[in-house]
């Protein structure tokens, strides 16, 4: 896959259920031809960085990075996150809580969760927004307990805990997406050099493929893996979150796939949140 075949392709994903499921098998070496991968954990925010940087081979980034990243680094077609029913949300400690003025906390302003949230406030918000203020992931929920921010942006395991503490769902980002734009919500991306050249771009694609579905074809394989790394999330959880990012997108981004990740950034770019998207800029390989 590399100009040494024996040269491992160094590649950063996060930790959660749905990455170590999705690359237990060529992680583990069993896609026959598959290349060697070295791997590094990191969240989303920190591959964010990574890919800006240009430090891997191989990425999972947010999709509202890629217009800073597409000169170097080519979408893949297969191996991130889409769906239905599984956008972020804006939870509060109040049911009803008129968002205009008020602080909100992310988990990064380079999210495609925070593209998602811009949107749907410039449709529903018209004051707009108060201070935005940028938290780690585990810090938002109880910082909107404590009434240190007054609203905040979640996004995966979140949907089934923040009852937990105490708070109210304001508002589905996903629900909002699906609605207004009736196609699935782009989340996370894989990613990877062009430089690598065409033949092992769709080598690694074709390799991403099959160890989706081997790990389809048998869960309990990739079990170990994805408990290991799941930062002691209950399994029955880990099996939610796998089965909502996990989906026939992450096989082939296919038509409706390609469509919300363009209309996305689109419609990102339209209020200045993100450059735009030159025309060809998600082509493959």
């Amino acid at each position: 896959m590399t100009s040494d075949p024996d040269q491992k392709l160094r590649i950063a994903y996060s930790p959660c259920p749905n990455d170590t499921f999705v690359f237990d098998a060529l992680a583990h070496g069993r896609v026959p031809g598959g290349p060697a991968l070295d791997v590094t954990f990191a969240d989303i925010d920190l591959t964010n960085g990574m890919a800006e940087r240009g430090e891997f081979d191989v990425l999972k980034v947010s999709y509202a990075v890629l217009p800073y990243v597409l000169d170097e680094y080519a979408l893949l077609p297969c191996g991130g996150a889409l769906g239905r029913g599984c956008g972020p949300l804006v939870l509060t400690r109040e049911a009803g809580t008129d968002l205009t003025g008020r602080t909100v906390a992310v988990p990064s302003e380079k999210s495609t969760a925070y593209l998602l949230f811009r949107l749907w406030a410039a449709a529903t918000v018209p004051g707009g927004v108060g201070e935005i203020v940028v938290l780690p992931f585990h810090e938002i929920m109880p910082a909107v307990r404590d009434g240190r921010v007054d609203a905040g942006l979640v996004i995966h395991e979140a949907r089934f805990t923040y009852r937990n503490y105490g708070l109210h769902k304001l508002a589905d980002m996903g629900e909002h997406w699906e609605s207004t734009t009736g196609l699935p919500i782009p989340l996370g991306a894989i990613i990877a050099r062009r430089s690598l050249g065409a033949t092992a771009l769709t080598g690694l694609a074709d390799a991403i493929r099959a160890s989706v579905r081997a790990a389809w074809d048998d869960p309990e394989v990739s079990r170990p893996y994805v408990l290991e790394h799941a930062q002691e999330m209950d399994p029955s959880v880990a099996d939610q979150h796998i089965g909502l990012y996990v989906n026939e997108f992450t096989a082939d981004l296919g038509a409706d796939g390609y469509a919300a990740v363009r209309g996305l950034l689109t419609r990102a770019a339209a209020e200045g949140l993100v450059p735009p998207l030159g025309p060809d800029a998600l082509s493959f390989p």
